[in-house]
């Protein structure tokens, strides 16, 4: 979290000394021209994209299928959106990233398997991804199961001062007395 707001605040900084660099070369006027320049373009880009986006997002939908990858689209073309709004050519180059497909899927894939996976397996623990703990109790033979469960003092368990008896084949063996008395 540390590292996400120090690339938040370095952003803005970079975007400010580019600016000053290049106000230095080609004067005030050229660089804010630039920069109108460069929101604007984006931001048609950005309604084409999400508009043949929220066509594929219907397409599914009225198959049945569930449109993940289309829905991850929308939201990375909103920060795009967000982020060629926001004056600077650094936050410019960063939305061109994410409204052009041919870069924008890679990114795509990397925040679902880094960010939206991973997230929805400790949501639901592991149910929705297949990666569900099947090999019995957790901390089944460590000491660390669950308190009151097998393994640590509950049913199944050793007791709590963790005697153990043995019981022989003989123990099991119960006589019935005949109640057929007439």
């Amino acid at each position: 979290m540390l590292r996400l707001l120090a690339v938040l605040l370095l952003i803005p900084l970079l975007d400010v000394l580019l600016l000053v660099v290049l106000t230095g070369y080609v004067g005030w006027v050229a660089v804010i021209l630039l920069v109108v320049l460069t929101a604007l373009v984006g931001m048609l880009l950005v309604r084409a994209e999400g508009r043949h986006t929220l066509r594929q997002i219907e397409a599914k939908a009225a198959r049945g299928e569930v449109p993940t990858k289309e829905l991850l689209d929308g939201a990375l073309l909103l920060v795009a959106g967000v982020t060629l709004l926001t004056p600077g050519l650094v936050t410019d180059a960063v939305g061109f990233l994410l409204v052009i497909p041919l870069t924008r899927y890679p990114i795509r894939a990397a925040v679902q398997r880094w960010v939206v996976t991973p997230y929805i397996d400790a949501k639901t623990g592991g149910f929705a991804t297949g990666q569900v703990y099947i090999g019995g109790f957790p901390g089944d033979g460590d000491g660390d199961g669950y308190p009151g469960g097998p393994g640590a003092g509950g049913p199944g368990g050793p007791g709590p001062d963790d005697d153990t008896v043995d019981l022989g084949p003989d123990a099991y063996d119960v006589e019935f007395e005949d109640e057929t008395e007439t």
